[in-house]
């Protein structure tokens, strides 16, 4: 049996003009978000963790390709290498898209339908959704992305957030929403290898090598410089 890697995911979309249109927001409130069949991906931001959570790389599926094209090249990977699945609100959100997509574009993929464990809400063998978990499977309330990130020495949100990302796609400024997309998936990681000491799957001196390990990688990551530099290191490494 193959050791298991794990792939810590997160997505971008917009909203498709072919599908919806959204109503004029009355003056000073926001647009209302789309339906999740109108939602388009156009980023697909990955880790992939080796079975010693060690990142064996960092980076976006389908990179020069369109929406199907990366659609196709996401459910490709998961088709081979069948990692388990880490999000923070991927049930609710990054794989329906994904699916209904994926519906969209005739693009198969028999790795979520034909696998119990990736859609069995209570199950983390295959999908691991941190904002569910740690929600008590709707318990309480979600806590989100960014509140978890502050917990734990990351910065979260800084500077941009999902309301831009519209603006970004449509002004062109792709490798911005890249980086801000891998940001998210970075802190992410991070929260993965915290959930792991809080559920006892790491003592804590394997958690601080492992964290400090991961930290030392996306260090040599241009694109998350801005996210290295203002993490708050003890805290993140309980050192």
């Amino acid at each position: 049996m193959a050791a298991t890697t794990h792939l810590v995911l997160d997505i971008e979309t917009i909203p498709d003009a072919e599908l919806y249109t959204p109503a004029q927001p009355n003056p000073g409130t926001e647009r209302t978000f789309p339906p999740i069949f109108a939602c388009k991906p156009v980023v697909i931001g990955v880790m992939w963790l080796d079975e010693n959570l060690v990142c064996k790389k960092t980076g976006t599926i389908g990179e020069g390709k369109d929406e199907g094209g990366m659609l196709a090249d996401f459910a490709e990977f998961m088709a081979k290498y069948e990692p388990t699945l880490v999000s923070w609100n991927g049930r609710g959100f990054d794989l329906p898209v994904l699916m209904l997509r994926s519906l969209r574009y005739g693009v198969s993929a028999p790795w979520y339908y034909r696998n119990r464990d990736y859609r069995y809400r209570y199950s983390t063998e295959g999908h691991l959704d941190l904002c569910d978990v740690l929600a008590d499977h709707g318990a309480t309330r979600m806590t989100s992305l960014h509140g978890a990130a502050r917990l734990i020495g990351l910065p979260g949100k800084d500077g941009v957030d999902g309301s831009q990302v519209e603006a970004l796609y449509r002004t062109g400024q792709i490798e911005a929403l890249r980086g801000y997309c891998l940001s998210d998936v970075a802190q992410t990681a991070f929260l993965f290898l915290r959930y792991r000491l809080l559920s006892r799957l790491l003592d804590r001196a394997t958690y601080t090598a492992v964290a400090t390990n991961l930290l030392a990688a996306i260090s040599e990551d241009p694109r998350l410089a801005s996210l290295v530099a203002r993490i708050e290191r003890a805290r993140l490494l309980l050192e």
